[in-house]
């Protein structure tokens, strides 16, 4: 068992996004991703399910073709899928992939 602060997680640019994971496990991994005002996370095929919450911030979130608004304390809960962000005023988010199987 391990307990982090989200606060205190360092967050590297989309580009060294590996370096975001804080723990991983077989079944699943855990990553902090901060965007900073008007970043954006490109369109990326994801083949497990992700779970998104917002700790800070207000992010545009685009899952296939729907679109939400998810700003603090909101969790959006996805199925494999096309996903892509973006920010007007900066987030923080934690990201948790979950394997498919």
């Amino acid at each position: 068992m391990q307990v982090f602060n989200l606060d205190s997680i360092e967050a590297f640019p989309y580009e060294e996004r590996d370096q975001n994971v804080f723990f991983k496990a077989n079944e699943f991994k855990t990553r902090i991703i901060n965007l900073s005002k008007g970043e954006k996370i490109p369109e990326c095929e994801m083949t497990s399910y992700v779970i998104f919450i917002v700790i800070k911030g207000e992010v545009e979130a685009k899952i296939n073709e729907s679109k939400f608004i998810l700003v603090k304390n909101q969790c959006l809960i996805t199925e494999p899928a096309k996903v892509s962000m973006k920010t007007v005023a900066g987030a923080r988010i934690v990201g948790i992939q979950v394997n498919k199987n």
